[in-house]
């Protein structure tokens, strides 16, 4: 009976493992901000996603272990370290060369398909149907996220819509290949939890305006904050009597879901300008004579805001032969890294005493 890939023993080697707590926790803050691409995803590809399920389950059970506080913090600190960074950056070369970038995360997410299929460990039935579902499962969900991606919702959302998009956006950081932005999209409250953001914001720089403050953070940051907490709790948790009860079928359903979310990386696509009166994030935009976007304000008598590039809509478009090359080129080094880390940080398995044990002699 193997050792339940949830249990987070003491690793054979520990500094790989530091190693590749990083680098998943990098990928995973890099995840976040590229729309489609999850960074349960991310941690599932570099091999640290048990560990991680279990430590947080562990720590909302008060049960603190060096190893899970290790995982924990080091996946948390790269995460928000690559954030800070690669903001900027990534968000750039997602606009400018999305392709390239898809292509990149394409391999990446690939190249945790064999760390997956090692811990499954014996390939039964169970595990080929759980794999099977996970993938139609994941393949139906970016299909529904890339026809609703331009659409943002509505301007108007519940106390109790607000608290199930935290729920929402704490189970898209948790489980592999959910996007967390195409959630809150799919849920309609994409649109007013950015416009609670941005007014918040407002009200803390600019005048203090206390009224606006509490009245959001009562109506917005409370519900979307218990939210977040439910979604950690509860998912963790229920993730990791899966993985302690049924480790076959819950990693073939993981295998799955991290082989549908290729489907959401269809990488030769591209930002085009918007045309004047398309619906963009629940707005109108018109298209000034220089070319232009604004988006109209949904409140009468304000102006309209520039619509920027990195909300520009998406189309597919035919590649160029030197294109699908550089693709799977990319998609091969994408690959290629995640194998790599993986053989870097490989726990080797406890060496076994020779000598027979009584069941064995006899």
């Amino acid at each position: 009976m193997p050792v339940s890939p949830a249990t987070p023993d003491a690793p054979a080697r520990p500094i790989p493992l530091v190693l590749r707590s990083a680098f998943g926790g990098v990928l995973m803050g890099l995840a976040n901000l590229v729309p489609g691409i999850s960074g349960g995803t991310m941690l599932l590809a570099s091999g640290v996603y048990p560990r991680f399920i279990s430590a947080i389950g562990e720590l909302t059970r008060l049960r603190f272990r060096l190893w899970s506080i290790v995982t924990l913090v080091v996946v948390v600190v790269a995460a928000v370290v690559a954030i800070g960074l690669g903001a900027g950056l990534i968000k750039d070369l997602v606009v400018d060369h999305r392709w390239a970038m898809y292509a990149l995360f394409i391999g990446l997410t690939l190249g945790g398909v064999p760390v997956v299929w090692r811990l499954i460990d014996r390939h039964t039935a169970g595990v080929w149907v759980a794999a099977a579902a996970g993938f139609v499962a994941m393949a139906l969900l970016a299909l529904a996220q890339q026809a609703g991606a331009g659409e943002g919702g509505s301007d108007e959302a519940s106390w109790g819509m607000f608290l199930l998009a935290g729920v929402a956006g704490a189970s898209a950081m948790i489980l592999p290949g959910v996007s967390g932005g195409y959630l809150l999209l799919v849920l309609g409250v994409y649109i007013p939890l950015l416009a609670a953001i941005d007014a918040f914001r407002d009200a803390l720089t600019d005048d203090f305006d206390m009224n606006v403050l509490w009245d959001i953070g009562l109506s917005v940051i409370l519900p979307v904050g218990l939210g977040v907490v439910v979604g950690v709790v509860a998912v963790s948790n229920i993730l990791k009597v899966l993985l302690d009860k049924a480790p076959r079928p819950t990693l073939g359903f993981l295998l799955g879901l991290l082989l549908g979310a290729v489907v959401g990386l269809y990488p030769f696509q591209q930002a085009v300008p918007p045309e004047h009166g398309e619906p963009i994030k629940g707005r109108t935009v018109r298209v000034l004579a220089d070319g232009t976007a604004l988006l109209e304000s949904p409140v009468e008598g304000l102006e309209a805001e520039v619509l920027d590039r990195d909300d520009y809509p998406t189309a597919f478009f035919t590649p160029s032969p030197v294109t699908v090359a550089a693709t799977l080129g990319l998609i091969v080094v994408g690959f290629g890294v995640t194998i790599a880390v993986d053989q870097l940080g490989r726990d080797k398995p406890a060496k076994r005493d020779p000598s027979p044990t009584p069941q064995e002699a006899s």
